[in-house]
């Protein structure tokens, strides 16, 4: 006679195996669905906001985001909203490197909204397209450098005190002179033949509401954000697709524009701390920024300066 104890585990076992089978089967249908939901019917044209002052934290952040969506597949091309008038020259640099780096890959377009000058402007010109509306300001091709407050010197001493005394005078214009051949010379290769000015006038700062920034060939065609988003949606071959709108998390930067421009073009910019000081550091600072930086020595401005 069979043990009681011995049938129910059999029956047990049976069971798991008939419910292991079930597993299996569900499985295999719904893997290759999820698979084709995420390859094909998911396709994104994603909006990223460059809206502060091209510095700190918030660089950082923009740029990881610029990252993750160039390797992101599901994201077929991306939009720029622009509006800042630039920032510190080496975030403004790096944000240009990580432009430059996902159009590589992937469409990119820009929608400029009120500002997209100087390193904004150098952020933004790697894109496919800029699109522009009539008061946009675009532009201002240029660095600026502050001094330290007890000035730069003209000549450079070597012994003990040497990695403490600073750039010297002739190491400070040459940073600034190569900092704007870079700058210029990216705008002439980006834009290329679109280009209606020549490098001497780039090289002067100019800025250009929306619609003269068309004629001269720093914007492409004037329009809002959606324009943008349906044109980076034709690049990328997207017949449908969803807008995602990214905002990278951080601060506000440390550079806030106070007052209007006047009819020199120039506004005045405050500093709110770094990046102009850091803590027992007094020292040079470069800005590829719209405007002039107060209470702060300006030495040299390629914006109102000759050379390129």
């Amino acid at each position: 006679m069979n043990n009681p104890i011995d049938r129910r585990v059999a029956t047990a076992l049976q069971s798991y195996t008939v419910l292991a089978v079930i597993a299996i089967l569900v499985g295999a249908a719904v893997v290759p669905y999820a698979a084709s939901v995420t390859a094909e019917d998911e396709q994104y044209v994603a909006v990223v906001n460059i809206d502060e002052t091209i510095t700190g934290t918030s660089t950082q952040d923009t740029i990881q985001q610029l990252r993750e969506l160039r390797t992101n597949e599901s994201v077929k091309a991306v939009v720029l909203r622009v509006s800042s008038p630039g920032g510190s020259a080496s975030s403004s640099e790096s944000m240009y490197l990580a432009v430059k780096r996902l159009s590589a890959e992937k469409p990119v377009y820009t929608s400029v909204d009120q500002y997209a000058a100087s390193g904004a402007y150098y952020t933004a010109v790697p894109s496919d397209r800029i699109y522009v509306t009539p008061a946009s300001i675009v532009g201002h091709v240029g660095v600026i450098g502050t001094a330290p407050s007890d000035g730069l010197s003209s000549s450079a001493t070597s012994g003990p005190d040497k990695a403490h005394q600073g750039m010297t005078r002739d190491e400070y214009y040459a940073s600034l002179e190569s900092m704007k051949r870079s700058f210029v010379g990216a705008v002439m290769t980006e834009r290329g033949d679109r280009l209606n000015v020549s490098r001497e006038t780039v090289a002067e700062a100019s800025v250009y509401n929306g619609g003269r920034a068309v004629q001269t060939g720093y914007a492409d065609e004037v329009g809002g954000l959606e324009a943008a988003i349906a044109g980076a949606a034709e690049a990328a071959d997207l017949s449908e697709y969803q807008v995602v709108y990214h905002n990278p998390a951080g601060s506000q930067g440390l550079l806030v524009l106070t007052g209007g421009s006047g009819a020199s073009g120039n506004a005045t910019v405050t500093a709110e701390g770094a990046p102009y000081t850091f803590r027992g550091v007094d020292s040079v600072h470069f800005l590829m920024i719209y405007g002039t930086p107060e209470n702060q020595e300006v030495v040299y401005n390629s914006t109102t300066q000759g050379g390129a």
